[in-house]
C-alpha cells in the first residue's frame, strides 16, 4: 500500500494531463475505500467497548477470566488498524488533496471537491471540523460553475444531516455572506442548488439568516428561472406560511373544517403581508407560479379563497381591506389559471414543456372542480366587486378557464345568472375601461365557442341581446346627431359621451365576434363623411368609427359569401373604406391619422391573404387595386410619421420628455413601418415603394434595421431583380437629392444625407448578397443600371466635359466585390461601350471616379483593392494616348476585358460560359457574351471605336 501511494503521489505531480488526473482520481477514490475501511473498524471499535463493558458488570462467577483480556486485546487490534489507516489518509490528503484542490484543470478540482464533501459526510469524526470545512468554504469561490455546483452539494449532504449541524455553526458564520450571493450565480444550477442549500440552513437554525437575508432571498420567487423561483418558494413557505398554525378556540370541541378554513386564511393573510411589503413586483401570477409546488393544496382550495372573499367584515375580528382584497382577487385568478394552463407563463424559462400522463389527469381534474364550484359562486364576486373595474375584470377572466366538458357544472341556471351578472356589470359603468371591455369579450367568446358545453346556447343567446340592445341604442343617438343632406354631427356633449361609450363596446366585442349581421359598416360610414372642422365628428369618436369599420371589413373577407351580389357589395365597402381613411389622412388629429393609416394597412393586407388563400371552386374573388393617389399617401405618411425625430436610440425627442413616452413613440412608429412593409411585402404595393424606406438605413438603423431587412428579405424571395432594382433606385433618389443640395447652395437640409453615408449604404446592401452564384443576375442588374444612370444622355461638350452624376461610380464600385470574374469582363465592356464616345483625360480630376470604378471591376488579385489599383494604373498612363491602348502597347497589366489574368478565370469557369451554352442562352440573357464578335480597333483620340453596323440591343461584344 504504501509503493502504491507513492506512486500516485508522484505521477499525480506529472506535468502531463492525463497522468496527473488519472492518478489524482485513484488516490481520491482510494481515500474513499480507506474512509469506508476506517469507518467499519470505528464500528467494530463501538461494538467492542460495549461488549467489554457488558461483560466488567458481570459477577466473576458469570463471567470467564480470559473474556475481557480477549475483547480489549481485540479492542487494541481494532485501534491500531485504524490508526494505520488514518495514517495512510494522511499521508494521501497532504500529498495528494493539498496540491490538486487547486489544480489548474477544473475537473480534478471537481473531483476533489465531490470526495471531500463524502468524506465529512462518512467519517465525521475524522474531517468534520474546520480544518477541513474551509477548503469547501474557499473553492465556493472558484471561477468554474462546476467546482462550485460540487461544493454547494457536498454542503447539502452536511446540512441535511442534523447529527452534523452542531459542527458546521463556525462555517455557516464565516461563509454565509458567500452563500447568499452565490443564489445570483450566473450558472443557473448553481443558483438553485444554492437556494436549496439555504433552506437546508433556515431549517437548521433559526438565527442562522437575518431578517435582511430573508427580505433579499424571497425575493428570488419573482425570478425568471423558474427553478430558482420554485426553490425560492419553498423557502417562503416554511418560513413564512408553514410556521402559521390555526387559531386558538376556547371551545371545548373544535370543528376540524373551521380549523382548516382558519389555519388557510391565516396562511393567506401572510401571504398577502408579504405581497404587499415586496413592492418591488406587482405579477400575483408569478408569485402563485413559485408557490405551486409547495403550496399547491393551499391555493387550490376555491371554497376557502371565494369563501373569504364573500365573507362581510365581523365585529370579532379584522376584515380584509380593499387593497387585501383585490390582490387575493388576482391570487384566485393566478390559481386558476395555473390549473387550467400549466406553469407556462411568458418571460420564465425552465418549465417543462411536456406533461406526463398523471399531471394531464390531475389537471383535467382541477379544471373540473373549478369549474364547478366557480359557475355557482363567481356571480355573487361579480355583484359584490362590482363598485371596482379593475377587480371586476379580473374576475372576468375565471370563465376563459372553465372545461367546457365538465359533467359537473350543472344545467343552465348558473350559465344564466353568470350572463346576467356579466352583462350588468358592463351595463353599471357608462364609461368602461378598455381593459375590462377586452376582458369581457374574450369571456363571451370563451364561452360562445364551445359546441359541446351545455351553456353554449344560453351564452349566446345572452350575447346577441346585448349586442342588439347596444346598436339600437346606437341608432337612437345616431338619429338624432346626423342631420340634414350632408350629414352634420350635431350630438351635444352627453349625447357625444353615450355615443362614444356605446362604440368602444361594440368595437370591443367586434374584435372577437362576428357582427356582420347587425350591419355597423351601414351604421357607421356616414360619421366620415361629415363635415370635419365644426360639422364633423369629435376626434374620440372618429378612432372608434374607424377600429369598427376596420373589424368590419377583415370580418367580412374573412367570411366571404359566394353569391354575386355579396361579393359586389364587399367591393364597394372596400373601396368606400379606403377613400374615407385617405381623407382621413390629413385630419388634424394625429390619432386619427395613425389609426386611419393602420386600419387601411391592416385590411388590405388582409384582402391580399384572401387573393392568395382563394379557392376557384367556391366563389370568385374579391378584386381590389388600390389607386395610385391612395398609394402615394400612404407612402407620403410613412416618409412623414415614421422617419421623423431621433435618429439614434441614445437621443431624446425633447428635454422634458420621459424614457418611457420616448420607447412609446418609437413603439407606435414601429407599427406604422411594419403595418406599410407588409403591403409591400404581400404585393399591395409596387415593390419600387420600398426605395424610399430603404433610404433611411442607415440613418436609423438603430430604430428601424431589422424591419427594413426584414423587408429586403423578403421582397427579395419574390422577385430578385425587381429587389435589385429597388435597392439602386434608393441610391440613385439620394444621390440625386445630395447633388441637387450641392447646386443649389443653401444650407444642409434633413433629409439629405452625406456622400459618405450614402457610400456606406451601398456597402450595405452588397453585404446582403451572400451567395454570388444566387444573386449573379441581381448584381450585374445593379451594375448596369448605375452605367446607364451615370451616362443616360450625356454629350460631351466644352461646359459638360463629364456627366453630372459621375462620382455615381464611386457609390456603384462597392458593389464590384460581389462580381464574378467572368460578370467583371462583361460589366467592364459595357462600361467601355458608354465611355468610347467619349474624350477620357486621366490628367483631370473629374475623371478619378471612372478609374476607381475601372479598377474595382479589373483588381482580380487578392489583397489589391481599388485604391492601389488606381495608383499603380495611373502610373502606367502615357499622355495623349487612350488608357486602353497605352497598357496594350507597354505590355503591362492591361485594364482591357482580354487580359491573361481573365482568360484563365475564363477557362476556370467554362462550364458555365461554354459556346453552347451562350448560343442557348443568348436570347434570354441580356448580359451574354458573344463568341466571335467583330474585331474592336483603337482609336488614336484616346477612345475605343466600334464598327458602324454594331447592333444596338444589349449584348456585349468581347473578344476571346
Amino acid at each position: 500500500m504504501t509503493t502504491l501511494i507513492s506512486l500516485l503521489t508522484e505521477l499525480s505531480d506529472s506535468y502531463v494531463r492525463a497522468f496527473r488526473h488519472t492518478c489524482t482520481l485513484a488516490a481520491v477514490k482510494l481515500m474513499s475505500s480507506l474512509v469506508a475501511v476506517a469507518l467499519s473498524l470505528s464500528g467494530g471499535i463501538e461494538n467492542s467497548q460495549k461488549l467489554y463493558q457488558v461483560q466488567k458488570t458481570k459477577t466473576m462467577r458469570q463471567r470467564s477470566p480470559p473474556q475481557p483480556e480477549r475483547i480489549q486485546r481485540k479492542i487494541t487490534e481494532l485501534r491500531e488498524k485504524r490508526a494505520e489507516i488514518e495514517i495512510m489518509m494522511d499521508v494521501i490528503f497532504k500529498g495528494i488533496f493539498l496540491k490538486r484542490y487547486r489544480d489548474v484543470l477544473p475537473e480534478i478540482r471537481s473531483i476533489c471537491m465531490e470526495e471531500l464533501g463524502l468524506w465529512m459526510k462518512l467519517y465525521s469524526s475524522a474531517f468534520l471540523n474546520d480544518s477541513y470545512l474551509k477548503y469547501m468554504g474557499w473553492m465556493m469561490h472558484d471561477k468554474v460553475p462546476d467546482v462550485r455546483l460540487k461544493c454547494v452539494l457536498g454542503l447539502q449532504g452536511l446540512y441535511g444531516a442534523p447529527p452534523l449541524l452542531p459542527k458546521l455553526d463556525l462555517f455557516t458564520t464565516r461563509f454565509k455572506d458567500r452563500m447568499i450571493s452565490m443564489t445570483l450565480d450566473k450558472d443557473s444550477e448553481v443558483a438553485v442548488q444554492t437556494m436549496k442549500l439555504l433552506l437546508l440552513v433556515s431549517k437548521a437554525s433559526d438565527g442562522a439568516l437575518g431578517p435582511g437575508d430573508y427580505k433579499q432571498l424571497l425575493q428570488f420567487v419573482y425570478s425568471s428561472q423558474r427553478p430558482l423561483a420554485v426553490a425560492a418558494g419553498k423557502l417562503l413557505f416554511a418560513r413564512v406560511l408553514d410556521t402559521v398554525g390555526p387559531a386558538s378556540d376556547t371551545q371545548d370541541e373544535i370543528n376540524e373544517e373551521a380549523a382548516h378554513k382558519r389555519q388557510a386564511s391565516s396562511r393567506l393573510r401572510a401571504l398577502l403581508h408579504f405581497y404587499q411589503e415586496s413592492e418591488l413586483h406587482k405579477h400575483v401570477v408569478y408569485l402563485v407560479d413559485s408557490l405551486w409546488d409547495c403550496a399547491g393544496a393551499l391555493l387550490k382550495d376555491w371554497p376557502t379563497l371565494t369563501s373569504i372573499l364573500l365573507q362581510d367584515p365581523s365585529p370579532h375580528g379584522p376584515g380584509l381591506t380593499c387593497s387585501e382584497q383585490a390582490v387575493l382577487v388576482e391570487v384566485l385568478v393566478a390559481s386558476v389559471r395555473q390549473a387550467s394552463e400549466g406553469p407556462a407563463l411568458p418571460g420564465r424559462s425552465g418549465a417543462k414543456k411536456v406533461m406526463s400522463a398523471r399531471e394531464k389527469k390531475v389537471q383535467m381534474e382541477d379544471c373540473t372542480k373549478l369549474t364547478a364550484h366557480l359557475l355557482v359562486v363567481l356571480p355573487q364576486l361579480l355583484s359584490k366587486f362590482s363598485g371596482s373595474c379593475a377587480t371586476v375584470a379580473s374576475l372576468m377572466k375565471i370563465p376563459q378557464y372553465f372545461l367546457p366538458e365538465c359533467p359537473e357544472a350543472g344545467g343552465t341556471q348558473a350559465a344564466s345568472g353568470l350572463m346576467a351578472e356579466l352583462g350588468a356589470a358592463l351595463d353599471r359603468h357608462p364609461d368602461p375601461d378598455p381593459a375590462l371591455l377586452e376582458v369581457a369579450a374574450r369571456t363571451y367568446l370563451s364561452l360562445c365557442v364551445g359546441e359541446d358545453a351545455s351553456w353554449c346556447s344560453v351564452t349566446r343567446a345572452a350575447r346577441d341581446s346585448l349586442v342588439r340592445r347596444w346598436v339600437d341604442h346606437l341608432t337612437a343617438l345616431l338619429g338624432d346627431s346626423l342631420q340634414g343632406e350632408s350629414p352634420r354631427f350635431t350630438a351635444d356633449k352627453e349625447k357625444r359621451a353615450e355615443i362614444l361609450a356605446t362604440l368602444k363596446k361594440l368595437r370591443a366585442f367586434h374584435n372577437c365576434h362576428n357582427l356582420l349581421k347587425w350591419d355597423l359598416f351601414g351604421l357607421l360610414s356616414p360619421l366620415l363623411s361629415a363635415e370635419s372642422g365644426e360639422g364633423g365628428a369629435p376626434p374620440e369618436v372618429l378612432l372608434e368609427v374607424l377600429r369598427c369599420l376596420s373589424y368590419c371589413m377583415l370580418w367580412s373577407l374573412n367570411t366571404s359569401g359566394g353569391t354575386l351580389n355579396s361579393r359586389e357589395k364587399e367591393r364597394l365597402q372596400l373601396r368606400l373604406f379606403c377613400e374615407r381613411g385617405n381623407r382621413c389622412l390629413s385630419h388634424s388629429d394625429h390619432s386619427v391619422q395613425q389609426q386611419a393609416f393602420l386600419g387601411m394597412c391592416d385590411v388590405l393586407t388582409a384582402h391580399s391573404y384572401q387573393l392568395q388563400a382563394w379557392d376557384p371552386t367556391s366563389f370568385s374573388p374579391l378584386l381590389y387595386t388600390p389607386s395610385p393617389k391612395l398609394q402615394r399617401a400612404l407612402l407620403t405618411f410613412v416618409c412623414a410619421h415614421v422617419f421623423v425625430g431621433p435618429d439614434c436610440v441614445g437621443q431624446s425627442a425633447a428635454g422634458e420628455d420621459s424614457e418611457m413616452e420616448r420607447l412609446e413613440e418609437l413603439h407606435r412608429r414601429r407599427n406604422l413601418l411594419a403595418a406599410f412593409c407588409k403591403l409591400i411585402v404581400h404585393s399591395v404595393l409596387e415593390m419600387s415603394m420600398a426605395a424610399e424606406v430603404y433610404t433611411h438605413y442607415m440613418k436609423y438603423h438603430n430604430d428601424f434595421g431589422d424591419i427594413i431587412k426584414e423587408t429586403m428579405y423578403r421582397t427579395r424571395q419574390m422577385d430578385k431583380m425587381d429587389s435589385a432594382r429597388t435597392l439602386v433606385l434608393s441610391l440613385q433618389r439620394l444621390f440625386v437629392r445630395l447633388k441637387r443640395e450641392q447646386e443649389s447652395g443653401g444650407g444642409a437640409h434633413p433629409g439629405v444625407q452625406t456622400f459618405t453615408s450614402i457610400k456606406e449604404l451601398a456597402r450595405r446592401f452588397a453585404l446582403t448578397f451572400g451567395d454570388l452564384v444566387k444573386f449573379r443576375e441581381c448584381v450585374v442588374v445593379i451594375h448596369r443600371n448605375g452605367i446607364d444612370f451615370v451616362f443616360q444622355e450625356f454629350s460631351q461638350s466644352p461646359d459638360t466635359p463629364t456627366p453630372p452624376y459621375l462620382s455615381y461610380l464611386t457609390i456603384l464600385g462597392e458593389f464590384s466585390s460581389k462580381l464574378l470574374k467572368p460578370d467583371k469582363k462583361v460589366v467592364f465592356s459595357y462600361l467601355q461601350k458608354h465611355t468610347a464616345e467619349h474624350i477620357v483625360d486621366p490628367r483631370d480630376e473629374c475623371w478619378q471616379p471612372l478609374f476607381y470604378y475601372r479598377a474595382s471591376l479589373l483588381a482580380a488579385a487578392e489583397g489589391e483593392d481599388a485604391v492601389s489599383y488606381v495608383s499603380s494604373d495611373r502610373k502606367l498612363y502615357l499622355p495623349g494616348r487612350s488608357p486602353l491602348s497605352r497598357t496594350k502597347l507597354e505590355g503591362s497589366k492591361s485594364p482591357c476585358p482580354f487580359s491573361p489574368v481573365d482568360s484563365k478565370v475564363s477557362k476556370g469557369h467554362r462550364s458555365g460560359f461554354s459556346p453552347s451554352h451562350q448560343e442557348k442562352t443568348a436570347d434570354a440573357d441580356p448580359f451574354s457574351v458573344s463568341v466571335e464578335p467583330p474585331a474592336t480597333r483603337l482609336n488614336s483620340e484616346g477612345s475605343v471605336a466600334s464598327p458602324g453596323n454594331e447592333a444596338e440591343d444589349d449584348t456585349v461584344d468581347v473578344e476571346l
